[in-house]
């Protein structure tokens, strides 16, 4: 049997029909907002990777050092035989895992909407570590999963803190799918970045270098792009605000001016007002007794909760009643 394998779960014209009604039902909304999985085309996954290298943007250095401490800790709790990673994009944080579960680690499941993310992904782990077994799927995590006829016990990892990127109800929704998969034995381990004080929060969303700008105005030449849409991004400005009753970052978009945007594939005008604001991603922040409490909700125990040494972000592993 071939060490790479790859299965497609989304039809080839999946993320162009995603890509259509999230524009049309989240710009004729008000206020108007665009899900944040339409940053990440090749140019926003570049600035992406540059967010974080930034020194404001702490998050991916706190999870990589709670990995590169933990992840024999991780292995010795789970005996995992599996891992299945959603979201996995370059698969960089989990080789901390991946060598932590070596030798008895069967197979790598990494789950992702972009096929060349996963192959490039697999060609690099299995030049390293020949002995392993890559079954990549293309598919989006949010719609429920069948996982290839790996090994027990598995251990399914949502690490970079996307959860929070999910509002609470797409996050019941979502965490209950993950227990779905999961079978007596098996584990979720799950990355969430913590509340901490506005200025360190506000600032990872909105980086002195204007990275994260770019980032968020990416979104416009996406639609552009893909739906000959005739956004101006210099027509933007990027807005992050934290809000502390719902204890989430906001990053938006502000209209400059007022104008009228055109999306002829959609047959749609956009009219914003000067100072309209849209929505382009939630960020929500966690604390340790809300986890507990969204996971015991969909049927998963906090077994193990870890942090970085400056306890801004955390790993929790959950196993499935």
């Amino acid at each position: 049997m071939s060490p790479f394998q790859l299965t497609r779960t989304l039809a080839p014209d999946a993320a162009g029909a995603d890509l259509r009604t999230d524009v049309l039902h989240g710009l004729t909304r008000s206020p108007k907002e665009l899900p944040p999985k339409w940053f990440y085309d090749a140019r926003g996954s570049e600035l992406f990777e540059e967010i974080t290298r930034l020194p404001e943007y702490y998050p991916t250095r706190a999870e990589r050092e709670i990995l590169k401490e933990r992840a024999p800790e991780i292995a010795a709790a789970t005996g995992a035989r599996t891992l299945v990673e959603l979201g996995s994009g370059s698969s960089e944080k989990t080789r901390f895992l991946i060598d932590a579960l070596l030798p008895g680690l069967d197979s790598y499941v990494p789950v992702d909407v972009s096929e060349s993310a996963l192959t490039g992904a697999a060609e690099s782990l299995l030049a390293e570590r020949p002995e392993l077994r890559v079954h990549a799927l293309i598919a989006d995590f949010t719609r429920g999963l069948a996982l290839p006829g790996t090994p027990g016990p598995r251990l399914v990892a949502f690490l970079g803190g996307t959860i929070g990127n999910l509002l609470p109800g797409e996050r019941r929704t979502f965490l209950r799918s993950v227990r779905a998969m999961l079978s007596p034995g098996d584990a979720l381990l799950l990355g969430a970045d913590l509340v901490k004080d506005e200025e360190t929060l506000v600032t990872a969303y909105d980086d002195a270098a204007g990275v994260t700008a770019a980032f968020n105005k990416n979104v416009l030449s996406v639609i552009d792009r893909e739906l000959s849409a005739d956004f101006d991004p210099d027509a933007f400005d990027h807005v992050a605000v934290w809000d502390p009753d719902r204890e989430w970052i906001e990053m938006r978009l502000r209209a400059r001016r007022a104008l009228t945007v055109k999306i002829p594939e959609l047959d749609l005008l956009v009219q914003f007002t000067a100072g309209e604001e849209m929505r382009t991603e939630v960020s929500a922040k966690f604390r340790q007794a809300g986890v507990r409490a969204e996971l015991a909700e969909a049927g998963l125990d906090l077994d193990r909760w870890w942090t970085d040494s400056e306890g801004r972000f955390a790993l929790s592993l959950a196993t499935a009643r």
